[in-house]
């Protein structure tokens, strides 16, 4: 398992997570054996949204006796109430469901606090101004949460929380089919099949959303990986052919800033089929080629940092120079800390010798000579 820092939280998450909502069909026994068979795959990062008291003490005795080494996303305001989930700002019933957390994991504390499900702008701000942000403050100054998270759906609410300087990282929804789609704040939107017409392309605020969070250090864990499975299957995908689970955690982890993939398991086969990515051969993990080559949507002319333009004969990292230069293209100066990270590579756009070997390869028609001279502009 390999293991990414979550932006400047100081935690070092896996990149592989376990989503657990899934879990929530499955007997107390069966919890307990898949997360504890995540457990042993290195996977320490859970995220628990899901405010039934079962789900919760079984995921409590899951991890039990393991506490230290597991990395635990808490939501404050999903609540459990006449026996189903809703999602409240009630600052009562915010507190209660959250004290019924931290008594059914038996713990005293909460390593990732998340504000729950925030996707319109007008309620982002009311939040972070009124007493429930307040109430997170308080959770964190006193030790039972260690830092202050948010969930979201809609990249312009996930924009304003990185930038607000108190939300220290995100649970965002990351897949090639949702970066093609405009901010909504109805997450409904993005799993209606019009939505996806005259799409194409990663939207220019979403992919604003990942250099921003990137250069704030705002670490993103990832939800809806697959798009609700949608992904998997050619009949239910909007590019009209199917992507394996392996290239879908591939272009999740490519995008910048994102630490950890939280994905959801229903059995261990299903633990076994996100964990082949850490061994899987670089064919296995292109998505590139196969969203080039799909009936729909095709990514033409951006580059999604796939890594097919390698190998560079002037030993340029390709994928890494255009990271950086699309975070500095976000600045009318460049930030010294992203020109000395330029500068530091053992080969940068200044060595690119305009061979254009790497275009060929570009399943996107990238016009990359191009972009390693405006690098070398930006960076002079």
């Amino acid at each position: 398992m390999n293991y990414r820092m979550l932006g400047r939280t100081g935690l070092r998450v896996s990149e592989i997570g376990l989503g657990a909502e899934w879990l929530e069909r499955h007997s107390r026994s069966e919890v307990v054996e898949i997360v504890r068979y995540c457990g042993e795959q290195g996977i320490n990062i859970l995220d628990c949204w899901m405010p039934g008291p079962e789900i919760r003490s079984a995921l409590g005795e899951a991890i039990r006796g393991d506490r230290s080494r597991w990395i635990i996303q808490g939501h404050l305001g999903s609540t459990w109430q006449g026996g189903q989930y809703v999602r409240s700002r009630d600052m009562a019933k915010v507190r209660e469901a959250f004290s019924d957390l931290l008594d059914r994991f038996d713990t005293d504390y909460i390593d990732l606090g998340m504000i729950h499900f925030v996707d319109e702008i007008g309620e982002f701000h009311r939040i972070m101004e009124g007493e429930f942000y307040g109430y997170a403050a308080s959770l964190k100054q006193e030790g039972t949460i260690r830092h202050i998270g948010m969930s979201t759906h809609n990249p312009q609410v996930a924009k304003a929380a990185a930038e607000s300087g108190r939300i220290e990282m995100l649970l965002f929804s990351v897949n090639p089919a949702f970066d093609m789609l405009p901010a909504s704040e109805d997450m409904n939107d993005y799993f209606k099949d019009e939505y996806y017409r005259n799409a194409g392309g990663i939207t220019p605020e979403r992919a604003e959303l990942y250099r921003v969070c990137e250069q704030n250090g705002v670490g993103i864990t990832v939800m809806k990986g697959y798009a609700g499975g949608r992904l998997l299957d050619a009949r239910t995908s909007p590019f009209g052919t199917a992507l394996t689970p392996v290239q879908c955690i591939h272009y999740a982890l490519t995008r910048p800033a994102v630490a950890s993939i939280l994905t959801g398991f229903d059995s261990k086969e299903h633990v076994d089929a996100a964990m082949a990515y850490e061994t899987a051969s670089e064919e296995e993990k292109d998505y590139a080629t196969v969203l080039a080559n799909a009936p729909a949507h095709a990514y033409s002319g951006e580059c999604t940092y796939c890594g097919h333009c390698a190998p560079c004969p002037a030993g340029i990292d390709i994928a890494m120079v255009n990271k950086l230069y699309d975070l500095a293209s976000m600045h009318g100066d460049v930030p010294p800390t992203l020109r000395e990270h330029y500068r530091a590579l053992s080969a940068n756009g200044d060595d690119c010798i305009g061979c254009g070997s790497c275009e060929k390869r570009c399943p996107f028609g990238v016009h990359i000579v191009e972009r390693m001279a405006s690098a070398r502009r930006i960076f002079q």
